[in-house]
């Protein structure tokens, strides 16, 4: 519960953050008997682990990544000067002043990435959250119908964090169904867990389906270590064959069922070892 209000908590303070406009503080006048001004107060926002802000005036971009990392996006104005910088043994008592100026300005786009070991992506209903929930003790929330997962969940096992993707489908990298609003979050995964259903009659066009919109959102996701994970193997009694085709491919392929311990048990031991 605690993960998955978190990533609910991520996803309304980027809202809140990209609407919001904040200002650090002014200087203060300098005071008599030739003191300076005070300087104004910095500003320092606060934004969540793997946030990605953006300058949209000159592009540049700040990844943060670490706890206590800091930032700095903008430069505040320089002072003025006042009657004491133009005195002189010729001008004793001078008049002339400048005022200080403007700090810089601009428009930030802050945009949240989360920070997991693994990520799970396949179709709505691979069984990604039955998955997660089964091998980590999760929440998240299963249904017979797609897209049951509207936000991404967090689970932990023995110190890994794994994220389960809301469902991809065919043309999810060009904004269709869910999934494109989450793809971002397994940029930063280590290793990915494709999860393909044993219920597709041809697991190797399921497999390439995914694999596609992958690629076409960002190509650094087709190049991260991926393992195949054959879900639901309680439903067929022929799930080796689908098994053999998936392996011909070249990747490490995984069968898993939720009802049955040792399948569950070689799974969480193959990710943690």
């Amino acid at each position: 519960d605690f993960f998955v209000e978190a990533v609910r908590d991520l996803n309304i303070l980027s809202s809140y953050l990209n609407e919001k406009k904040f200002e650090a503080g002014n200087g203060e006048p300098g005071g008599s008997r030739s003191k300076e001004g005070k300087n104004g107060e910095d500003f320092i926002l606060k934004v969540p682990i793997g946030s990605i802000v953006t300058n949209k005036k000159d592009g540049k971009v700040f990844n943060l990544l670490k706890e206590g990392q800091r930032e700095l996006v903008l430069h505040g104005g320089s002072g003025g000067y006042g009657n004491e910088h133009f005195k002189s043994s010729r001008n004793t008592t001078p008049k002339e002043t400048t005022p200080g100026k403007a700090g810089e300005e601009a428009d930030f786009y802050i945009e949240v990435e989360l920070i997991a070991d693994i990520g799970l992506v396949g179709f709505p209903n691979a069984g990604k959250s039955s998955l997660l929930n089964t091998i980590t003790n999760s929440n998240s929330k299963i249904g017979d119908y797609p897209f049951t997962t509207l936000d991404p969940h967090l689970g932990a096992l023995y110190g890994l964090v794994l994220a389960d993707i809301p469902g991809i489908i065919k043309g999810a990298s060009l904004g269709k169904g869910l999934g494109h609003k989450f793809l971002r979050h397994i940029r930063r995964t280590k290793k990915i867990l494709h999860v393909i259903s044993v219920e597709n009659e041809d697991v190797i066009s399921a497999y390439n389906e995914i694999r596609g919109e992958l690629s076409e959102y960002d190509y650094e996701l087709s190049k991260k270590e991926e393992v195949i994970i054959l879900s639901k193997i309680d439903l067929d009694d022929k799930w080796e064959m689908k098994k053999a085709k998936l392996e011909s491919l070249g990747r490490k392929v995984i069968p898993f069922s939720i009802i049955d311990d040792e399948k569950i048990k070689n799974l969480s031991d193959y990710l943690v070892s």
